[in-house]
């Protein structure tokens, strides 16, 4: 077992993490290989706002007859988003909005190393019903959490989690390299009509559920085909339209690197120039390429004071740019939507 910030292509660790502004962390593209004998689960501290403060979800388990967060194990076929968001909705009946990813934790079961991923989790509705996994749910504040659970990692993550809700993210970016195209060598056409290849298919259709739990509402695209087409399930899941603009692409940084940065504010951040519907938004796609999404990223991070050590941009990747407002307070990076197992 490892425990380590998650810089390369490698997992961050809930104890590693830093909470707070300035944050980052990771998901690795292959989390099976930084483990001995892992088996994966993922989950959430749900949280909702109330007159008097934030309150948090916490679940009883008849089966353990313990007090404990929303998690469960990863079903095959599955990214570790998309787990943490069924486990949501099938243990509490909480339709919720993935926010800040608070890294894993891990620990012996049996001669297996059992591995959870944790987020931070709006709840948007509720229709909780008990059931064999869970027999009651409550609402209660960080102090009463404290009291209630049964185990001390989750004191952990919901420590890590009020800190990270309490920075007051109003807005996110999903911002997405395009998946795995055909080879430029052998193509013989317009480079921006290049084709996704067979794996990139798949990573298209597996950043469904990789993205749709942090509900997202209005998606873009750089102009080459294969971005457009790496966003294409997930606008048809959504029945969301994808707005095209070239400048969100490699054309725009190598136009210019102002012109790039301003097509990114323009659409991430509310500039003038964008449809009425689409300035509100609290979540939005971006579907860029190899050049532009660092450039950016790194121009976003210096004047955030952000460092980020280890700026990869692997295909069909996802970072997840935090806002309060203008503002850029944390990042988390996704390297791959495909199956974790």
């Amino acid at each position: 077992m490892i425990s380590h910030t998650g810089t390369g292509d490698l997992s961050t660790s809930l104890a590693m993490s830093h909470h707070g502004e300035g944050h980052i962390c990771r998901i690795g593209s292959r989390p099976a290989e930084e483990f001995a004998r892992p088996t994966f689960a993922a989950g959430a501290m749900v949280w909702r706002r109330e007159e008097d403060g934030i309150r948090i979800a916490v679940i009883h388990r008849p089966r353990y007859d313990d007090w404990s967060l929303p998690k469960g194990k990863v079903d095959p076929g599955e990214n570790l988003a998309g787990t943490a968001i069924r486990e949501i909705s099938e243990e509490t009946g909480i339709s919720a909005r993935l926010g800040w990813l608070l890294g894993y934790v891990h620990y012996p079961v049996g001669s297996r190393t059992k591995v959870v991923y944790y987020w931070t989790a709006e709840a948007l509705e509720e229709s909780f019903e008990p059931n064999e996994e869970c027999d009651e749910l409550r609402w209660v504040t960080f102090e009463e959490a404290k009291e209630l659970l049964s185990y001390k990692i989750d004191l952990d993550v919901i420590a890590a989690g009020q800190t990270m809700v309490e920075l007051g993210a109003n807005r996110r970016v999903l911002y997405v390299r395009h998946a795995k195209a055909h080879a430029r060598e052998g193509w013989g056409g317009n480079d921006d009509l290049r084709p996704l290849a067979k794996k990139g298919r798949r990573q298209s259709e597996m950043l469904i559920t990789q993205l749709s739990g942090y509900r997202p509402e209005v998606l873009f695209s750089a102009s080459p085909e294969r971005c457009i087409d790496t966003i294409t399930p997930l606008s048809q899941d959504l029945t969301l339209q994808i707005q095209v603009d070239a400048e969100l692409g490699d054309h725009g940084w190598e136009q210019g690197e102002d012109i790039a940065m301003n097509a990114f504010r323009r659409v991430a951040l509310d500039r003038d120039g964008v449809a009425e519907e689409s300035q509100e938004a609290p979540v939005k796609v971006i579907c860029g390429q190899g050049a532009v999404i660092p450039g950016v990223l790194a121009r976003l991070a210096a004047e955030a004071d952000i460092e980020i050590d280890d700026m990869r941009v692997k295909k069909s990747s996802t970072w997840v740019l935090h806002f309060r407002d203008d503002k850029l307070l944390g990042v988390d990076y996704l390297a791959s939507p495909l199956p974790v197992k």
